[in-house]
């Protein structure tokens, strides 16, 4: 057998293997996140015909993007806290919850999270007695998403744009009436105005 046949058989039991993973995702998001993290480590989604690792995920795995990125931090961030065991196969079996996980990969990638501060509610997460939504209360508490501000002007746009596909849409109406028409197009200029302002 060639060489390129070897390595296509290869990449076709990795892609097999991924794929179960995938279904088994529920039960073993670690194991899932570890094959991801070598599909997109190695590009093992070209050869099998897809344009970008994202979309190899939403096509053949049905894992929307948001999802695979979360498996990918928060696996990434086991691997990172708990060097020399992510490998092993217990740790598969019994990795804290991924929604657990994910909030603490949040936490540090925001830098709230440090190595003493793992160190300080590792036992707590690995503690298969505790569990998910508790654990997940605690470290939002403990870690809190910090409010998103959103500038005046960006905000402002958002309205504006709004404001005229309201306008758009019931101008197109047969049932709204001409002053209400009226106003919703003197409201999208008005706002559209403002934002010119700025």
């Amino acid at each position: 057998m060639s060489e390129a046949a070897t390595a296509s058989q290869g990449a076709t039991g990795l892609r097999a293997t991924v794929a179960a993973a995938a279904r088994r995702f529920k039960s073993s998001w670690f194991e899932l996140g570890r094959l991801l993290a070598q599909v997109r480590a190695t590009d093992a989604w070209q050869p099998w015909g897809f344009d970008s690792f994202d979309a190899y995920c939403t096509r053949e795995l049905h894992i929307r993007r948001a999802t695979a990125e979360k498996l990918l931090r928060s696996y990434g961030f086991l691997q990172r806290h708990e060097r020399g065991q992510e490998e092993a196969a217990e740790v598969a079996e019994r990795a804290p919850p991924f929604e657990v996980v994910s909030v603490l990969a949040d936490a540090e990638e925001r830098g709230q999270l440090t190595e003493r501060d793992y160190a300080r509610v590792r036992d707590s997460i690995w503690d298969p007695g505790r569990t998910p939504s508790e654990l997940r209360r605690e470290l939002g508490e403990r870690f809190p998403v910090p409010e998103r501000t959103v500038e005046p002007s960006s905000q402002l746009l958002r309205f504006a744009r709004t404001a005229r596909r309201l306008a758009t849409e019931l101008r197109a109406s047969s049932q709204v009436p001409a002053a209400a028409k009226r106003t919703a197009e003197a409201l999208a200029d008005e706002l559209e105005s403002l934002v010119e302002a700025r």
